[in-house]
């Protein structure tokens, strides 16, 4: 079994990094470079920023902001956010991103994905895939901060993605997201035993018994997490001493 990623995920408004609960409510917590400083000394295994207004407001990724942030983090850092053609991507990874995170970009162009990962390599096309569950029990796919469905099923979507070439899903519960009462294990299983990529799994994280449990019950190859670490004493090491105590392999521990 590989190594399982712990992964903060940091939310960017444009001028501050925020946190949702069910994609809604949102709290404003500060710089976005200061975090990084904090993870960076904490030992994650990687970072995902995301500005989650670019595409809504109709503008490019940060690139200055988010340079500032690479010259802080001596992690991977994974970019998402307004990411809509090749040239954004290249720009991104030019100032530091290791990988880049598509969302509607890969909705409203099916060819988007493919031509990131013919140019870059499927190792760093991480497609975000944001899911709902309506009445009858199915998944659905969402795009505009879970106010869009774009009439996908998840499994069916997540097959196409990793056909098209993308390197690993971060898949995102918006029923869970912020609510720190233990992720949608269903939904995990679900996409995570219909694609062979890797998946990152986000929305529900409170303590980490309930990273321990998406392990066992799951296959995934990493943990995204926001308010356990924004909200609780939890670091990324007690995570990382959890999962190693279950016999889960994970990362350096310090």
């Amino acid at each position: 079994m590989l190594k399982i990623r712990i992964i903060p995920c940091l939310l960017f408004d444009g001028n501050a990094i925020i946190k949702t609960i069910r994609f809604g409510e949102r709290r404003t917590l500060g710089n976005p470079i200061q975090f990084a400083r904090v993870y960076n000394a904490r030992n994650v295994d990687e970072l995902i920023f995301i500005d989650m207004m670019a595409t809504d407001e109709g503008r490019e990724p940060q690139f200055e902001m988010i340079k500032s942030i690479s010259e802080q983090c001596f992690m991977p850092m994974v970019i998402g956010g307004g990411i809509h053609n090749i040239e954004t991507v290249k720009h991104l990874l030019q100032i530091g991103a290791d990988k880049v995170i598509i969302n509607s970009g890969a909705v409203k162009d099916e060819n988007l994905v493919e031509a990131v990962a013919q140019m870059f390599g499927s190792q760093c096309v991480v497609v975000s895939i944001d899911v709902k569950k309506d009445t009858n029990g199915i998944y659905g796919v969402y795009i505009n901060h879970g106010k869009k469905q774009v009439g996908a099923e998840v499994a069916n979507y997540a097959k196409k993605m990793e056909a098209r070439g993308a390197g690993e899903i971060f898949l995102t519960s918006i029923d869970n997201d912020g609510i720190m009462e233990g992720c949608d294990i269903d939904l995990i299983k679900k996409v995570s035993s219909a694609v062979k990529i890797p998946i990152i799994a986000c929305g529900g994280i409170g303590n980490p018994r309930h990273v321990v449990e998406v392990v066992e019950k799951t296959n995934i190859g990493a943990i995204a997490m926001a308010s356990i670490f924004h909200y609780t004493k939890y670091t990324p090491n007690d995570i990382k001493r959890e999962l190693q105590k279950n016999n889960f392999r994970v990362r350096k521990i310090i």
